[in-house]
């Protein structure tokens, strides 16, 4: 599996595998219609935006046959007000390579660029139902807040987590031999 800065190039292959992604996730969260509607066209427009955003950071992971199989994204919020801090803004996997430690190397990734950058907190909102929210926690995501948002006509729980020091979570990104 390779870890790399996602390009221009890959606006596609995101696009597939957040909608891919979201479609498994989701089910059972969102509407069935909503999941239904999701169209790889309407992501590779918003991807080939974020990709265009110089502040985005974006990777990539492929698997062993050089296909994109997952990819994370972060930038500071505008309602993200605090200095030295950013926000992951999606971790993403198709389902079938969910659990065989790709998010941990994106997670990793990501961690390793906020040190690099100097942040010293990160956010995260994730879905109340979304079970990822277990995988933040595990890697030192405190819970700070739920709030209420729409998405696809239903209102849901999100839940905000803060990692108040990325050098401590740095340490246990490459400690842990999972």
């Amino acid at each position: 599996m390779n870890c790399r800065k996602a390009n221009m190039a890959d606006k596609e292959c995101i696009a597939k595998v957040h909608v891919d992604s979201w479609r498994t996730t989701y089910k059972g969260i969102m509407p069935d219609a909503f999941l239904a509607n999701l169209s790889y066209e309407q992501f590779t427009a918003i991807w080939e935006k974020n990709l265009n955003i110089e502040d985005n950071f974006v990777i990539a992971v492929e698997n062993e046959e050089g296909k994109i199989v997952g990819f994370a994204d972060s930038w500071k919020r505008a309602s993200n007000t605090e200095e030295n801090a950013i926000d992951l803004t999606s971790i993403y996997l198709l389902e079938t390579y969910q659990g065989k430690g790709l998010g941990k190397l994106l997670l990793k990734e990501l961690f390793t660029h906020y040190k690099n950058q100097g942040y010293t907190k990160v956010f995260v909102e994730v879905l109340e139902d979304n079970k990822t929210r277990y995988f933040y926690e595990y890697y030192g995501a405190e819970f700070v807040k739920t709030v209420q948002i729409k998405i696809g006509g239903k209102i849901v729980n999100e839940s905000i987590y803060a990692w108040r020091s990325v050098d401590r979570t740095y340490e246990k990104l490459i400690s842990t031999k999972e």
